[in-house]
């Protein structure tokens, strides 16, 4: 089987090519440091080749919902410490997604500061989960140019952080409609000036954090996460292929580690323009290492490996419920079904008490 054979992903030697996909689980404190049952949780899952942890803010300003953990202040890089060396002791391999919420937040849970955005533009129809219960979304405070290279610099300054904290490398969250995916999308970003605009002025916010990243934490130790063709939080483009292509082309100079696509999860009847596989048509650009990620499951998941694009697959609400899920493939036996009500907060229900085949 494919998906549990040794493989090559920048600098490290991953004992199958099983991805644990970020997810957001807000079970950090409220000054966002996570906590000793976080440590229990990634260390349960170490069996995957690669952890990518839930998006991790990279700032105060970055924040955008409760409950999730940063990696801006010493008491939060220490305590990933523990993270860290918990799932290096039990021979895991661990990134640390970097997260800047951009305009998918609310004042009330940013000290009653605006949430921050490419344009003055909100998201509409949607709500947000805060602390305070669901809200309307707000209209975001338009970043000065400035205010843009400041975060790109908050982005290296994080990934200096997840390194000291022990992390193998780092994973910018560019997907699902946060900050760098509302830079690159036209429904988003109506700047004139250098970050908006043109294809390639739309591209430069990711790239130079990109950049950033690489020269803070080295060759062949960041990934990129993207979502060419995920419509969530307002985010459109008018021709995908066209938006993503020069920004993949773009970051096969620099040396990354992986890429990592997210295929479309929702319909696209009214987005004519939108590849209906991502997977094949952006990962055919790569010269990266390619994750494919969402909906998989072992038998599609071998499958797409088999197709000879993806490398690796990330699996998500999969591993949340199922921590020893590569023994599961192998074994091929039943698998533990996630618990909706418990995957955005609370304790240790529906987070570290799935149990394990021998538990059984």
């Amino acid at each position: 089987m494919k998906l549990l054979e040794k493989i090559t992903l920048g600098k490290e030697s991953l004992k199958n090519a099983i991805a644990m996909a970020p997810m957001t689980r807000s079970r950090a404190n409220t000054e966002g440091v996570v906590t000793d049952l976080t440590v229990l949780y990634y260390t349960q899952r170490a069996s995957a080749g690669l952890i990518i942890t839930e998006a991790i803010n990279i700032s105060e300003q970055a924040l955008g919902s409760p409950m999730t953990p940063g990696l801006y202040s010493q008491e939060q890089i220490d305590a990933w410490k523990k993270v860290t060396k918990s799932v290096h002791d039990n021979g895991g391999v661990i990134y640390a997604q970097l997260w800047h919420t951009g305009r998918v937040g609310h004042s009330v849970d940013r000290k009653g500061k605006l949430p921050v955005a490419p344009s003055a533009i909100g998201i509409k129809g949607q709500q947000h989960f805060t602390s305070q219960g669901l809200k309307d979304y707000e209209t975001p405070q338009e970043l000065t140019t400035g205010e843009i290279k400041q975060i790109v610099k908050d982005y290296g300054e994080a990934a200096r952080n997840a390194i000291e904290a022990g992390f193998d490398g780092v994973e910018l969250h560019a997907a699902f409609g946060y900050l760098p995916n509302q830079f690159l999308s036209e429904s988003a970003n109506l700047r004139t000036d250098e970050y908006g605009g043109s294809v390639e002025n739309r591209n430069r916010f990711v790239l130079e954090a990109m950049q950033e990243l690489v020269s803070a934490s080295g060759n062949d130790k960041v990934g990129i996460k993207l979502s060419p063709t995920i419509y969530y939080n307002n985010i459109d483009n008018s021709d995908p292929v066209a938006q993503f292509t020069p920004l993949i082309e773009a970051l096969n100079d620099m040396p990354l580690a992986f890429i990592h696509l997210m295929n479309g999860i929702l319909p696209l009847d009214n987005y004519p323009s939108y590849p209906k596989n991502a997977i094949e048509t952006f990962g055919s650009i790569s010269k990266h290492l390619v994750i494919a990620n969402a909906g998989f499951n072992k038998e599609s998941g071998e499958a797409e490996l088999k197709k000879g694009i993806a490398k690796m697959i990330s699996y998500g609400s999969l591993f949340l419920a199922n921590p020893d899920l590569p023994k599961r493939f192998e074994l091929n036996t039943d698998l533990n079904v996630p618990d909706g009500p418990t995957m955005y907060g609370g304790g240790e229900k529906g987070y570290t008490d799935y149990p394990f085949l021998t538990e059984l």
